[in-house]
């Protein structure tokens, strides 16, 4: 892929995943605080190659992201991924579910902190679609 392909391919996925994202919330502005030319080589390479792979679907690639988070027990990195299941067609029962899913490995309290973050983007999508 040439790098207009590129830059391109990263726009689409970037917001087809995080336009319902608050612009204080991305990463990769806290990125360019510090080093825009490394924020854009790892934009490009995150959310161009590896989120825009099509080996898996968008919604399994994002229920994977959001297992693995609630596992790891990130709510900053795991609401930018609800918000991207969410996005690309992933329920609110099926985030639950995998939620739920995975707490038999990761325990109930990395699971209820990612249910609460849950709770708070589907009424933080709920305030901004009735405003």
């Amino acid at each position: 892929m040439d790098p207009e392909q590129l830059k391109q391919k990263t726009s689409e996925v970037a917001n087809l995943y995080f336009s319902t994202v608050k612009k204080d919330d991305a990463p990769y502005n806290l990125w360019k605080t510090f080093d825009k030319d490394l924020a854009k080589t790892l934009s490009l390479h995150i959310t161009g190659q590896i989120y825009a792979r099509e080996k898996i679907p968008h919604p399994t690639r994002q229920i994977a992201a959001v297992a693995a988070l609630t596992a790891l027990s990130r709510p900053d990195e795991l609401k930018l991924h609800i918000h991207a299941a969410l996005n690309v067609g992933c329920t609110q029962a099926e985030i639950a579910e995998v939620i739920f899913q995975v707490s038999v490995y990761c325990g109930m309290p990395a699971a209820n902190t990612a249910l609460k973050v849950l709770k708070d983007v589907l009424e933080e999508r709920e305030q901004s679609e009735s405003s």
